[in-house]
């Protein structure tokens, strides 16, 4: 038995949109992380992190970037 407040969605077939946390890392190499060069491990990390705040502060981008069309019936 289905509870009331669950929605069962069809899944497509072979779906590896299922995770939408590769589209947040997809967008932060694309944007933040591509084409450098680091020099070392402390540079690594530090880049990293600026380019996760650059993502924390734009909200509207991380709800774009895991939206569903099939999923929101848009």
């Amino acid at each position: 038995d289905i509870p009331a407040n669950i929605t069962i969605l069809p899944l497509p077939p072979r779906s590896p949109e299922l995770n939408p946390v590769e589209n947040v890392w997809l967008f932060m190499r694309n944007i933040w992380l591509s084409n450098r060069i680091f020099r070392t491990y402390d540079d690594i990390v530090d880049i990293a992190c600026h380019a996760w705040n650059q993502l924390v502060d734009q909200p509207w981008r991380i709800m774009s970037l895991g939206l569903r069309q099939w999923a929101h019936g848009l």
